[in-house]
């Protein structure tokens, strides 16, 4: 009989709709391509423009000079040849194994204070980000090892559970010691999915759910990320990246070209060369910008266009029944369930559709395990940007993993759950407490989003 009640009062979360987790930009795929579609609901020429936009997604850049003129200019360093080769099929990074390079994972760079737009302030020899590759005839600037110390747990019923912590090692580094107070934190490539839709989504909507005070007392405070916004020349509320330090997917789009491919646009026109780096600041160049502003347009556009894939047994009893304890556990209080886009962003077709992101796009203090201690713009070293849900449990169909969280040190769902900390401690602390019955439920409810 408990059994039977408890099914029951599940069904009141079976909500009409909800497994359009995209709105009309959702897609029926559970194939290792679930990503990587266009929003069905494009106009126009609007699916020539993604077609084309994915094709120099995926095309490798070359050094200059090059026959390809379009395609050359990469480097002089860089993390990887193309913008697939992070988000291999639009999906998620994972950090490498031992002995393995940096094929989706960087490490971004910085000294304490801030740089005269407020952002991070760039080390001397290295800049804001550790190149692990360069072009011919320059220097790398090194790679980093990674090991993993077990920690162990108990659940409230007994059961055990192993987390695994990350320490990093800068080897093989080509332009000098890095500096005592050097900051740095690992990121790993997310996952691409609706990420025009997440721009359409009205700033008052966002900031609508902040809570710097905590004014509720259910120990959330979420507040938006102030950022540098190239284009507009002012600050703007920030919407993408792990620490929500990008205004707007065109600037997040010229950020990754320059940042890991080494590919000048007319938003970032300067080469990341630091000072003391010589080789690369003399390797040849046939001007700037290097990214032609047609493809900058097209990449732009297919990366806004990604279709959501719908979920997955939404209405099965056990993935209801996990569906109720994530929100008895709050963890809706960052994770926002339900969102109503309005007129943002480019995509006229993402205007006013109601979506199911699981996210606030807010900063939130996840406590001392898992910051960096490295500030961006407003966001302190212990913060990070509620990453969207929706996607998550078909990374293992499309990427062969299931590393989550901005590192990847959590190995699967439930990992990520238990390293969560500061505003989300009572929330970690509900699932602790859970019978094995009802940790199996949510986790279940995670892997149909």
């Amino acid at each position: 009989m408990a059994a039977c009640e408890q099914d029951d009062d599940s069904i009141d979360f079976l909500e009409e709709g909800e497994e359009f987790s995209g709105g009309a930009a959702t897609v029926f795929d559970e194939s290792v391509n679930a990503f990587g579609n266009p929003a069905p609901n494009l106009l126009g020429d609007g699916d020539l423009l993604f077609i084309t936009g994915n094709s120099f997604f995926n095309r490798n850049w070359v050094t200059s000079p090059a026959s390809t003129e379009d395609l050359d200019g990469l480097g002089p360093l860089f993390n990887s040849r193309s913008c697939s080769g992070c988000h291999f099929k639009d999906g998620k990074g994972q950090p490498p194994a031992p002995g393995e390079p940096l094929v989706s994972m960087l490490f971004r760079l910085s000294k304490p204070g801030k740089s005269a737009n407020g952002g991070p302030v760039a080390d001397p020899n290295y800049g804001l980000q550790l190149a692990d590759r360069a072009i011919l005839g320059v220097s790398r600037e090194g790679t980093v090892n990674i090991t993993y110390e077990e920690i162990q747990g108990t659940f409230a019923d007994g059961a055990s559970y192993s987390l695994r912590k990350p320490r990093y090692e800068f080897t093989e580094l080509g332009y000098g010691a890095l500096d005592d107070d050097i900051l740095f934190s690992p990121r790993v490539a997310p996952h691409m999915v609706g990420l025009g839709l997440l721009e359409a989504i009205d700033e008052m909507t966002i900031l609508g759910f902040e809570d710097p005070q905590d004014t509720n007392s259910d120990g959330i405070s979420g507040r938006a990320n102030r950022v540098w916004d190239v284009a507009a020349n002012k600050v703007n509320i920030g919407r993408f990246g792990w620490k929500a330090n990008q205004p707007n997917l065109r600037q997040q789009t010229a950020g990754a070209f320059v940042g890991d491919i080494g590919i000048t646009s007319s938003l970032f026109p300067d080469e990341n060369c630091s000072a003391n780096q010589t080789d690369c600041q003399n390797a040849f160049n046939e001007g700037k910008p290097e990214l032609k502003g047609s493809i900058f347009d097209k990449v732009t556009f297919y990366s806004s266009t990604l279709a959501v894939p719908k979920r997955r047994l939404w209405d099965d009893p056990v993935v209801l029944r996990g569906k109720q304890l994530f929100f008895e556990s709050n963890c809706t209080g960052c994770h926002i369930p339900k969102i109503t886009t309005g007129n943002s962003g480019n995509i006229p077709e993402f205007y006013q559709q109601q979506i199911r992101p699981y996210t606030d796009l807010l900063l939130h203090d996840m406590g001392d395990d898992l910051a960096d201690g490295r500030p961006d713009f407003e966001a302190s070293g212990n913060e990070w940007r509620t990453p969207p849900l929706w996607g998550i449990g078909l990374v293992e169909t499309v990427n062969g993993h299931t590393n989550f969280l901005h590192d990847g040190r959590a190995r699967n769902l439930e990992e990520a759950v238990l390293w969560h900390g500061g505003e989300a401690e009572n929330s970690k602390q509900a699932y602790l407490k859970l019978s094995k019955t009802d940790r199996n439920a949510l986790i279940k409810f995670l892997e149909s989003l």
